[in-house]
């Protein structure tokens, strides 16, 4: 997508930090499935992160990233004039790197973690599918994925200790 196309559709300049944040550096702009794109992006950021941090530091990086991206969304959607344009995937970063600090460094957690995130970011359990609907701006676009997050997580959670306790 060319800058000028990026700038007729969301208000501002590809260039510009809101843009930048809130399609996770272009990732947001693939013409098919923004969402998922996000979250899979989203997957060697948060090992890096755990990897060197821990859980903890992760939580702390979804935390952060949560306040910057609703900022970053809330300039984006009052530019675009759209309530929450698929091209913001700052959310599902964020909310990925959240249902992953409950997962041990390991791919088949991660593509678990994954997985179960993109389920419940589409089902958008309650309360998550109130905050959806009910909640405008950066916090709107922001809050149901984090909330999502916390559905895929506790599931997630289950699922590793569950297999960890099979497994020996």
């Amino acid at each position: 997508m060319s800058a000028a196309s990026v700038r007729k559709r969301l208000g501002l300049p590809f260039g510009h930090p809101a843009i930048l944040v809130a399609t996770w550096f272009g990732t947001g702009l693939l013409p098919v499935a923004p969402g998922s794109w996000g979250s899979l992006v989203a997957l060697p950021f948060a090992w890096a992160i755990c990897g060197r941090f821990g859980p903890a530091g992760l939580i702390a990086a979804a935390a952060v990233l949560f306040v910057v991206g609703c900022a970053a969304a809330e300039t984006v959607c009052r530019a675009s004039g759209l309530k929450d344009a698929g091209s913001i995937v700052v959310d599902e970063v964020a909310a990925q790197w959240l249902v992953l600090a409950v997962a041990p460094l390991h791919p088949a957690a991660y593509v678990a973690g994954f997985l179960l995130f993109r389920v419940a970011d589409i089902v958008k359990p309650w309360p998550a599918s109130w905050a959806d609907r009910q909640v405008a701006g950066g916090l709107g676009v922001m809050l149901d994925d984090m909330i999502s997050a916390l559905y895929a997580g506790a599931l997630l959670f289950v699922l590793v200790r569950t297999t960890e306790a099979l497994l020996g």
